[in-house]
């Protein structure tokens, strides 16, 4: 099951990404998560996998080792080179102490061994997902402009100005790499978690509405690229 973020998407606090070959499980974790109010989507395919963990989108993957198409090693492996602070949850049936031993090795920040108990599973994910928020500077700074994300507001230099959740993770991805230019379709993987054809012109949208509050430099087209701060 591959999930498209729903209209509850803005009231998420934070996004997990399950990898599991098992398709009742998937829906179940999803299930379970988005019950905890935690946006979660699933998918099947080890290199789905690998691509939507390049977007940077997700703050925790929950992972399963065994899976027909790869070496959830390897997986593990490849996912920690793309991205090192990426939080990773093992979730799966090997629960002898090598198995254990060579996931946290390889940079899984926790280990689940199956069956688990729904309770702590959730207690888990929430626990990395506290971690990952401490490691996360609450505070961005580029030129003028601040971005502080425990209050959700933005400063240009005229003042505090009120964001939206989406407009602020819109703003946070631009300004966590000051200068680089991100394509729309890259911006439209991180903050929607959508494929380019989805809602074409919603990201014009916020972009519009951030040069709005902030200022027309706030974000800056590069034509034909994409956008920076």
């Amino acid at each position: 099951m591959s999930a498209r973020p729903g209209a509850d998407a803005d009231r998420s606090e934070h996004r997990v990404l399950v990898v599991d070959d098992e398709t009742r499980l998937r829906e179940v974790l999803v299930r379970i998560l988005r019950r905890e109010s935690i946006e979660a989507h699933a998918t099947g395919d080890a290199q789905r996998a690998l691509a939507l963990v390049r977007t940077g989108n997700y703050e925790l993957v929950i992972l399963d080792l065994l899976m027909p198409d790869a070496d959830g090693f390897n997986v593990l492996s490849e996912i920690m080179n793309r991205n090192p602070e990426q939080a990773v949850l093992v979730l799966s049936c090997l629960s002898d102490p090598d198995s254990k031993m060579a996931a946290l090795g390889l940079g899984a920040d926790d280990y689940l061994a199956k069956p688990f108990h729904v309770g702590e599973l959730v207690a888990r994910v929430r626990a990395r997902l506290r971690a990952t928020a401490r490691r996360s500077p609450a505070v961005l700074r580029h030129g003028r402009m601040t971005l502080d994300l425990v209050h959700q507001q933005a400063d240009s230099g005229s003042g505090p100005v009120r964001l939206t959740r989406r407009e602020c993770r819109l703003l946070w991805e631009l300004m966590r790499q000051p200068g680089i230019v991100l394509s729309r379709e890259e911006l439209l993987a991180r903050v929607w978690g959508s494929d380019p054809d989805y809602a074409q012109n919603v990201l014009d949208d916020y972009v519009r509405r951030l040069r709005q509050r902030l200022g027309r430099d706030a974000v800056m087209t590069v034509r034909g690229e994409g956008y920076r701060v």
